[in-house]
């Protein structure tokens, strides 16, 4: 997916854009930057989100680092039901599994990404075709204290786990906002993680992800 469009300069820029995608099909912004469509995402889980990313002049791509870093906001496509029903837990990054001694949930990339961020709901029921499917009034989020205490503790104990090389005993139940679940393309593929003895080990890479009912509740309030 080629890039072409300038990062906005301001927030307030930022959100025309976002404003003005807003009931848009997929198809319509796909056929304005003139990009082939497929048939489906089941092989390209993350092109809905490289064609809003493109459309808004997002510059960050994969690093751990906000989408638009230099105004200190995150871009998040989400999938909803055609009734605002959040349909996925949404990812935010891969967790770390070393070299994790001393690290504070201020210094985490969990923290610095979740600071503000740009929520873009898209349809995304299965029996509406993928060039017909709208996307959404965009919501500006910034965690409320509560919030944001939510996510530390989850964050920590999840932490804790990790640093206790007890990473496999971490289950998607864990946290009541962010949960950590394997991302790789498959179970084959393995990184380095803390063992129980504090040697390095093999497991399956982490990410984390917010839970549906944490997402859904910042749509609520702010739809």
């Amino acid at each position: 997916m080629k890039k072409s469009i300038n990062s906005p300069s301001s927030i307030s820029e930022l959100m025309l854009r976002a404003d003005s995608m807003a009931g848009l099909t997929l198809g319509q912004l796909a056929n304005h930057h003139q990009i082939a469509m497929p048939k489906d995402l089941k092989r390209h889980k993350g092109w809905v989100g490289q064609l809003i990313e493109l459309e808004l002049g997002a510059l960050a791509g994969s690093k751990p680092e906000q989408d638009f870093v230099h105004l200190g906001v995150e871009l998040k496509t989400i999938p909803v039901s055609r009734t605002g029903k959040v349909l996925e837990t949404t990812y935010v990054t891969v967790a770390p599994l070393t070299n994790i001694h001393g690290l504070t949930w201020q210094q985490s990339v969990v923290c610095h990404k979740l600071q503000q961020v740009l929520w873009i709901p898209v349809q995304g029921d299965r029996d509406i075709p993928l060039a017909n499917r709208q996307i959404g009034s965009p919501i500006l989020w910034r965690p409320s204290a509560e919030e944001s205490q939510q996510l530390q503790q989850d964050w920590e104990e999840i932490m804790e786990f990790i640093a206790m090389g007890q990473v496999d005993k971490v289950t998607a139940r864990h946290g009541e906002v962010l949960q950590l679940r394997p991302k790789a393309a498959n179970s084959q593929v393995l990184t380095d993680s803390i063992g129980q003895d504090g040697q390095l080990t093999q497991t399956n890479p982490r990410g984390f992800y917010l839970k549906t009912q944490f997402t859904q509740k910042i749509l609520s309030q702010l739809v």
